[in-house]
């Protein structure tokens, strides 16, 4: 295979380059791109070759497994269960239940069948990175568009967080726009480099055709080289091909595939049949090939044809292996049906004999051509195995707490055989079935989509409508989250009709949900529908539903005034009612609740509490929504540098988890803090997104970030009209916050009556939600817009609520503002003190805009103010936002190992981060940061 590497010599630097990379102590990845026979593998041979001492680990995606989870995984890593035992607690059972290994017993404590896939991803990067500790590691995968998915994207789970570990990951893969390019996660690869092969240049091309013993001679010759392309395989294969294929219209790779096939007619039966065993079967265990074709008269003998033909490999890892990936599709589709279907029940036999029954369910699948229930029934049973039955849920279907795959291969791995079963299922009401359960179980291991194709594939064999309920949640739910927000109240909304009935409980969550859609989408008539509907229907959570429409009652600017009283008290009320609800997303609902009535402590508390919870638990996906209220909580708290940390983090989970919402919700936190920070670059980057959309709230939360901007750089008619917008509009509930700004917009515009009602309706909220720094703002908005003799004492008022707690930014803008009415009325001695201390809250905070403002006044109050930036530039002012989280925990005594399974980083990279941190904040090593305050 050498002789393909001709004119591959930039190539093979780069590679070169990303192994020096690894050995120097620096993490490198890279996707090699091209088409089939190009020379991918080629190049991954040399790597290998070329690996010296490191450590290389090899896996591959095979075609015909890569509909069995973490197949791919399983090949990679499979040499090193030894090892599981050895990583963090929650990160070794999701990694024993993806290889069906069983889990520890040790009680991690997740949220059933969540963030599975992530963990898993987690745990390939500590092992990655525990087994580049001895040595320099490099792990190659071929065919790695072939990988079934939950491998693929526990591979990129990891590879996106390869930063400090001495590992070079070089993954080869057809082009994402080839005409046989599957649709798969790998395939796309978004996120990592990418080299792509083309074809050789004349010269190489020459050289490779003319390397072979056999070279062809004149108009051959030139023949083969137009038609190759290039194509280093095709270059290889062509020329040995009977001469018969003159104005054949058919490509080089389906005549390499021939060629292939060809030889592999040419072997004796026993050595045929050996090459299909090893074509069929993804972990290439030689025991388990010898075994299974030993039933046909086959023994290790008949391996030397293959051997010495280049179609068989047996590899470092004592595996039996093709020698190119073309070779396997080769084998398997020019193998008479009947053989295909022989080989995968043997073995299947084969595997049962060994305990597997894993493998033994797959191979059994694939051993017949059409539904046999029988086969579906073991499948059925193969899913059940880990978990000791179905448990019937609420609406009819199992519940998917009960077959999340503990034990068993993992959620994805019980899915996939669930629907594997329905596939072979004769009988419609057992497929609908199988469908619904496979469906439940893949909306609860995070992966919607999926979810939803196999709820609406079972949907079809369904008659029970409680069944066919569960079934639109599921649908109705991804609708939901991905913006479609009237398609999810009406699917909601249709569905609780058809099941009030038979199931009141069931009926009322429906209904819940349809109104919590119908607020999404702006839509509160419908809201106050849905309670009257409740009402009538006598559901038990009609009282719920009543104070959700009363809490959205009058959302048009005459009513909104007028409802602050009664918004509140059916906050209150709907808080009460969920006071025992202990579901997750629930919590998180009922925290953002908080928020509205002004509780940041409350509200702090309760995200502190959620985050620590799914952190621990290795609920990932959760945990994004955590941080996603706690990033929020700790922007109101004053504490920017803990947001900025809460919401980089957050949005990095949130895309690696593919949560668009909540993305688009913490750019928009950022956005806010870019805001404060005076970065218009940043801020409108970070909020387009949310507001080109509409996606609610954040498409308010955008709006009025901008306006903040406008109003912190001066823009005060641009700030007027954007906040007015946000504040009118249907959604103007999550702009409370954002009043008080509309209403200094307009006093220093010179226009205090565009900011009345909006400060009316903020001072009758105030006096609702009875929060000393909301009564505080209330206050100040009232002195801005009173009379001048009523000024002193309103703002006196409002600074004594402000010293009980609060926002440490709108302290400081009350500080701000009285110093300037201070220094109008020409008490500059007093007006001095205030600015002073609104520079100071504004400098801790970052707020450069604001800070300038407050240096300008203490200027015209007659003192030039030294410097001229804020604090921080100080020392923990420049940490990253990783590096401060690394340093903290760091500081709290937790090893590198407990810091990275805490922030899902490698420990290796914990290091480096210490590394980088130690020289700025002046420390010479984890013992000193304890006397450093870190806050």
């Amino acid at each position: 295979m050498a002789s393909m590497l001709y004119g591959r010599d930039a190539e093979a630097a780069e590679i070169d380059r990303l192994l020096d990379r690894a050995r120097s102590g620096r993490s490198g990845v890279l996707v090699l791109r091209g088409e089939a026979g190009i020379g991918k593998s080629a190049l991954l041979d040399r790597a290998a070759a070329s690996a010296g001492d490191m450590r290389v680990v090899c896996g591959t995606g095979v075609e015909y497994e890569s509909g069995m989870p973490y197949a791919g995984l399983h090949l990679l890593l499979g040499r090193y269960l030894d090892r599981i035992g050895d990583l963090p607690d929650a990160q070794a059972d999701a990694l024993r239940d993806a290889f069906n290994l069983g889990v520890s017993g040790s009680g991690s404590g997740s949220e059933p069948g969540k963030g599975d896939r992530f963990l898993v991803g987690l745990a390939v990067l500590t092992l990655l990175s525990d087994l580049a500790e001895e040595r320099p590691l490099l792990c190659l995968v071929d065919d790695a568009h072939w990988l079934d998915e939950p491998s693929a994207q526990a591979l990129l789970f990891a590879a996106r967080r390869l930063e400090a570990e001495p590992i070079a990951l070089l993954l080869a893969a057809r082009d994402p726009d080839a005409p046989d390019a599957p649709g798969r996660p790998m395939v796309a690869a978004p996120g990592l480099p990418e080299l792509r092969l083309r074809g050789l240049d004349a010269d190489a091309a020459a050289r490779v055709l003319d390397a072979r013993a056999d070279a062809p001679p004149g108009h051959l010759r030139r023949e083969i080289l137009t038609e190759a392309m290039g194509n280093p395989l095709a270059l290889l294969e062509l020329p040995g091909m009977q001469a018969g294929a003159k104005g054949e219209r058919s490509t080089a790779y389906e005549r390499i595939q021939r060629s292939y096939a060809g030889r592999i007619a040419a072997l004796p039966e026993p050595s045929r049949l050996l090459v299909l065993m090893v074509a069929s079967d993804d972990l290439g265990d030689v025991g388990v090939v010898m075994d299974a074709a030993g039933r046909f008269g086959a023994s290790v003998r008949d391996l030397e044809p293959a051997e010495r033909q280049g179609l068989l490999r047996t590899t470092g890892e004592g595996r039996l292996a093709v020698r190119h990936p073309l070779i396997r599709s080769a084998a398997y589709e020019s193998a008479p049906l009947g053989l295909r279907l022989d080989a995968h029940r043997a073995l299947a036999d084969v595997y049962l004999e060994r305990g597997d029954i894993c493998h033994r369910a797959w191979h059994l699948a694939r051993s017949v051509t059409g539904p046999d229930e029988g086969v579906a029934a073991v499948l059925e049973e193969t899913a059940e195995a880990g978990h000791g039955g179905g448990v019937v849920g609420a609406v009819g279907v199992p519940d998917a707490r009960a077959v999340n795959g503990r034990g068993f291969g993992g959620s994805e791995a019980v899915a996939a055989l669930y629907e594997a079963a329905a596939a072979l299922s004769p009988d419609r009401a057992h497929r609908g079935r199988r469908l619904a359960v496979a469906a439940r179980i893949s909306a609860d291991a995070g992966l919607p989509e999926r979810a939803v194709d196999l709820a609406m594939r079972a949907q079809s064999d369904l008659d029970d409508p409680l069944a066919r309920a569960e079934l639109t949640l599921i649908r109705a739910s991804l609708a939901d989250e991905q913006d479609r927000t009237g398609e999810a109240y009406r699917m909601f909304a249709e569905t609780a009709a058809s099941v009030a009935d038979q199931d009141a409980r069931t009926a009322g969550y429906l209904f819940f949900q349809a109104a919590s859609a119908a607020v999404n989408a702006g839509d509160f008539a419908a809201v106050d529908q849905m309670a009257a509907r409740v009402e009538d229907l006598g559901l038990p959570n009609a009282p719920h539903l009543r104070a959700l429409a009363r809490l959205f009652a009058g959302q048009d600017p005459r009513a909104l005034r007028h409802r602050a009283a009664d918004g509140v008290a059916a906050l209150r009320e709907l808080l009460e009612a969920m006071r025992l609800c202990y579901g997750p997303r629930e919590r998180i609902r009922v925290a953002m609740w908080h928020l509205m009535l002004g509780d940041l402590a409350g509200a702090d508390a309760a995200a502190d509490e959620l985050e620590a919870r799914f952190r621990e638990g290795g609920a990932i996906g959760l945990l994004a929504s955590a941080l996603m209220l706690r990033s929020r909580t700790r922007l109101l708290l004053g504490r920017h540098r803990d947001a900025l940390t809460d919401a980089t983090e957050g949005l990095r989970i949130a895309e690696d988890t593919g949560q668009h919402r909540v993305r688009v919700y913490l750019s928009t936190v950022l956005g806010l803090l870019a805001a404060i920070e005076g970065d218009e670059r940043r801020c409108l980057e970070l909020t387009a997104e949310g507001i080109e959309r509409g996606v609610p709230p954040s498409s308010v939360h955008g709006a009025a970030a901008r306006g903040l901007l406008d109003l912190g750089l001066g823009r005060h008619e641009a700030a007027l009209e954007r906040l007015s917008d946000a504040v009118s509009g249907p959604h103007r509930h999550g702009a409370i916050a954002s009043l008080p700004d509309l209403v200094e917009a307009a006093v220093r515009l010179g226009r205090p009556e565009r900011g009345r009602d909006a400060a009316d309706w903020y001072r009758e909220w105030s006096s609702q939600v009875r929060e000393p720094w909301v009564e505080a703002v209330a206050l100040r908005c009232a002195a801005l817009l009173g009379p001048d003799e009523d000024a002193d004492k309103t703002f006196t008022r409002a600074l004594d609520l402000h010293r009980e707690g609060g926002p440490p930014f709108e302290r400081a803008r009350t500080e701000l503002l009285y110093g300037e009415w201070l220094r109008r009325v020409r008490r500059r001695n007093d007006a001095r003190t205030l600015l002073h201390a609104a520079l100071d809250g504004f400098e801790r905070l970052g707020a450069a805009p604001w800070a300038d403002r407050a240096r300008g006044e203490l200027r015209a109050a007659g003192e030039s103010p030294a410097g001229g930036g804020t604090r921080r530039d100080d020392a923990v002012g420049s940490l990253t936002p990783q590096e401060l989280q690394v340093v903290r925990l760091a500081a709290g005594g937790l090893s590198n190992r407990e810091i990275g399974a805490r922030l899902f980083l490698s420990p290796r990279t914990v290091g480096y981060h210490l590394y980088k941190a130690y020289p700025k904040l002046r420390v010479a090593s984890r013992n000193e940061l304890t006397r450093l305050d870190l806050t």
